[in-house]
């Protein structure tokens, strides 16, 4: 309807509307029989000198911190992931913007949200928990080892499984990996493989692969060191020989060890189930990683022979700098 006039109750102004009745302006079929006057006195049907459309509006009228807000909904390419996706069309829309392509009026802006605002929030916060997770797993080898080196050499292992989750994650996305049939069951069907992308789900799955990451060196190398203290290897055969003894004892535990991980990781890879796509991500690091970390067993009695070795060296230095030191 159209104000008419201002009507005034103590301090407050209100504007006085005049309306049709509800039963002649719902219907554009009846406005359309509404009669009006020409300008020669005639009257006519407003349907006459007039079209009336029906035209649906908004159903609600939303806002947020006193700013009119409106949603624009759009899905994401398949293959790629939300941050990626909002970050490109960021970028699209600014560009126009800053093209003159797109102008937007004064007092209106945009601004994306949704689940990509979660994983920002997220992201956030890992970068913070992963550095935290990595320093107290170190302090961790520190107290069992009681050295900075043999810390360093079993958290080595870290950096093993690291590279075996993401080249994992890679694999899942090659469309010949483990493309092929057992029983008539496909094994990538079998395993739902298919491009990953770098989520929350994957990078929690990468903390706990860090946990358990250093399983087999520090079995490794607790057997090696107190191989050392009750042999007391003095020359560098005898550091050899203490260090392939120790290593051969602790084979078959190392291997049970991580066997007994990937064993109770199959039933998530294969999980279609409610839950499967938060799991199954969470669960491809860990797994490659394990497998890739058991070269452990082999680097870390490496990494202990060699920095042993030095040690003898540096005594036998230290040895030969007294001899000399004795015979002048």
């Amino acid at each position: 309807g159209m104000p008419l006039t201002t009507t005034v109750e103590d301090r407050e102004r209100f504007p006085v509307r005049l309306r049709y009745p509800r039963e002649l302006r719902e219907n554009p079929d009846e406005l359309a029989k509404l009669i009006i006057p020409t300008a020669t006195g005639a009257q006519i049907p407003l349907g006459d000198v007039t079209d009336i459309t029906y035209t649906r509006g908004a159903q609600m009228i939303q806002s947020e911190n006193t700013y009119l807000i409106g949603y624009v909904i759009f899905d994401k390419v398949e293959g790629k992931a939300e941050v990626d996706v909002v970050h490109d069309a960021q970028n699209v829309l600014n560009e126009k913007i800053r093209n003159g392509e797109m102008l937007l009026p004064k007092g209106v802006s945009f601004t994306f949200a949704g689940n990509y605002e979660q994983q920002a929030r997220a992201a956030q916060r890992l970068a913070i928990i992963i550095p935290i997770s990595l320093l107290v797993i170190l302090l961790i080898l520190y107290f069992q080892f009681k050295t900075i080196t043999a810390s360093i050499i079993h958290f080595s292992g870290i950096f093993v499984a690291l590279a075996g989750g993401f080249i994992l994650l890679w694999l899942y996305g090659e469309p010949w990996f483990m493309n092929f049939d057992i029983g008539g069951m496909n094994i990538r069907d079998m395993f739902n493989m298919q491009p990953i992308n770098l989520s929350i789900a994957v990078w929690v799955g990468f903390i706990a692969l860090f946990g358990i990451a250093t399983d087999d060196g520090v079995l490794m190398g607790t057997y090696i060191h107190d191989a050392f203290l009750e042999r007391d290897p003095q020359t560098m055969d005898e550091v050899r020989e203490t260090v392939v003894f120790a290593g051969k004892k602790r084979v078959r535990p190392a291997v049970m060890t991580t066997a007994t991980t990937l064993i109770a990781l199959l039933p998530v890879l294969t999980s279609t189930g409610k839950g499967s796509e938060i799991m199954v991500p969470m669960s491809i690091p860990t797994f490659g990683g394990m497998v890739i970390q058991m070269m452990t067993m082999f680097i870390v009695p490496i990494l202990q022979c060699w920095w042993r070795e030095g040690v003898i060296r540096k005594k036998e230095k230290q040895q030969a700098k007294i001899t000399d030191y004795e015979n002048i």
